[in-house]
């Protein structure tokens, strides 16, 4: 598949109506597909008339060709180039039984095309195909403005984003997720229901600490793909004044914890450090995360496997990498900005000049030299979506919070991972945040994806969504 995905789309026709609108429609439609390089599964012109859905025999060939193309298809897209025929459009649905999002496109008429011969009324038939859709327990998406045209490069942003909303569905649905080693015993905040996400598709395989690091500790830095991981570690990031054993110590965890998501195929990992790993093993792990994360294999610290799967999801909506990080500090009487830190486990992306370095604030509890493998860097300015998934067992949901502000250049004389965030409204957010019993953790994406992740986790994952400050636009 490729990286966009596979649309089935669905042109509803109605007798009544001119039937070169279909003609016209389809022909629209795939030269905005090459244009955007979507792939696309339609009907043929032949298989029924003029390649539209309308009666239910319509409907019986359209579904049989998307069963066809269960593999590949992503998402539906419904157009409506006259009223449409909203039985045809539902049964096509049902019968191909893809459970994907769906996209319900109209037409606008032209205030000189309204005699019999030219218009269009789609209008009114988009509300009653979504009727049906509602009717048959279809969920659908709907595009911002009520009629909109192919060509109208509004519609090609927004057939973008519902094919993020697509990426991040398909996603979770089937995501599996590593915990590393058992959650640190002064990190309440990170408990979650396994119970709940696997009610989602979303799978949680668990290992103990103790055998990751008896991994580690059998290889030596003779071994092979020991100094393959070492070559690696070295090629993403200075190593600063990073002592070679500990380098070494970094690249024999890498090459484990490697093995063990392949061994698994997983898609993520959330992993024990504080304070374990450094006791018993002497380096962070932060490193290893980082490069996992910069490769789209998100990893969160503290076995914090919702904000994993936080980071995850941000990931399939932007396509870029993800970081998480701590609402750490007040920037100082600015209501509306903070500081966000981690001891180092961002990706690189975050990060444009970094280097390995150690952790100064776990150094004083278990000596800074076993706390080499941190990260030390600054995000520079860019765009930010920001959110949290979280399980709430007392209501048994599972709910996020998700907004969008700006990453700043603002001055910022601290050691770590470290940024500026400002964002509308900062004060009721962690109101919110406070009152609704979320995570310290959030998770931030340099990209605007708020919507997108909106209509995905509420609208198809049916979990509980709050955005902060909608109407704002950064």
């Amino acid at each position: 598949m490729n990286n966009k995905g596979t649309l089935g789309v669905i042109i509803g026709n109605r007798d009544f109506f001119p039937d070169k609108l279909v003609s016209e429609a389809r022909l629209e439609l795939i030269e905005q597909f090459q244009k955007l390089g979507i792939k696309y599964v339609i009907l043929d012109e032949l298989q029924t008339k003029l390649g539209g859905v309308e009666t239910f025999k319509d409907a019986q060939r359209c579904a049989e060709l998307f069963r066809k193309h269960a593999e590949e298809i992503v998402g539906v897209l419904v157009v409506l180039p006259n009223f449409g025929d909203e039985r045809g459009v539902a049964e096509t649905l049902k019968l191909a039984g893809l459970d994907v999002p769906v996209l319900v496109q109209a037409y606008p008429d032209e205030l000189h095309k309204l005699d019999l011969a030219r218009r269009r009324d789609s209008w009114c038939g988009k509300i009653s195909v979504c009727n049906n859709l509602y009717q048959y327990g279809i969920k659908y998406t709907l595009t911002d403005q009520h009629v909109l045209h192919p060509k109208d490069p509004v519609f090609a942003r927004e057939l973008l984003d519902f094919l993020a909303v697509c990426r991040v569905v398909q996603g979770l649905k089937r995501l599996r997720i590593g915990a590393v080693g058992a959650r640190p015993g002064g990190f309440n905040t990170v408990r979650y229901s396994e119970k709940l996400l696997q009610r989602h598709g979303i799978s949680v395989v668990t290992v103990d600490l103790s055998e990751i690091l008896g991994r580690a500790n059998r290889l030596n830095k003779e071994d092979t793909l020991v100094k393959a991981h070492l070559d690696k570690v070295n090629a993403y990031a200075s190593r600063g004044k990073t002592p070679d054993e500990a380098m070494i110590q970094i690249a024999k965890l890498d090459v484990v914890l490697h093995q063990f998501m392949e061994e698994h195929d997983l898609d993520a990992t959330a992993i024990q450090c504080w304070t374990s790993l450094q006791t018993n093993y002497g380096c962070n792990v932060c490193t290893s995360m980082s490069m996992m994360s910069e490769n789209m294999l998100p990893s969160a610290c503290e076995v914090d496997v919702t904000g994993t799967l936080s980071m995850y999801a941000m990931q399939l909506a932007s396509a870029s990498p993800s970081a998480l990080v701590d609402w750490n500090n007040n920037y100082a009487d600015d209501a509306d900005k903070c500081v966000l830190f981690h001891c180092g486990n961002w990706a690189k992306s975050f990060l444009p000049a970094m280097e390995i370095s150690n952790a100064p604030i776990l150094g004083t509890s278990v000596g800074v030299e076993n706390t080499y493998g941190a990260l030390d860097g600054r995000t520079p300015a860019s765009p930010l979506t920001y959110g949290r998934i979280s399980t709430d067992d007392p209501k048994g949901i599972i709910k996020a919070y998700i907004g969008e502000g700006l990453l700043t250049d603002d001055p910022l004389n601290t050691f770590g991972n470290r940024a500026v965030a400002q964002i509308p409204d900062l004060q009721g957010l962690m109101q919110y945040v406070c009152r609704n019993g979320f995570e310290h953790h959030v998770v931030m994406n340099a990209s605007n994806t708020a919507s997108i992740l909106k209509e995905a986790l509420g609208n198809y994952m049916g979990w509980e969504i709050y955005q902060h400050c909608p109407e704002i636009k950064s």
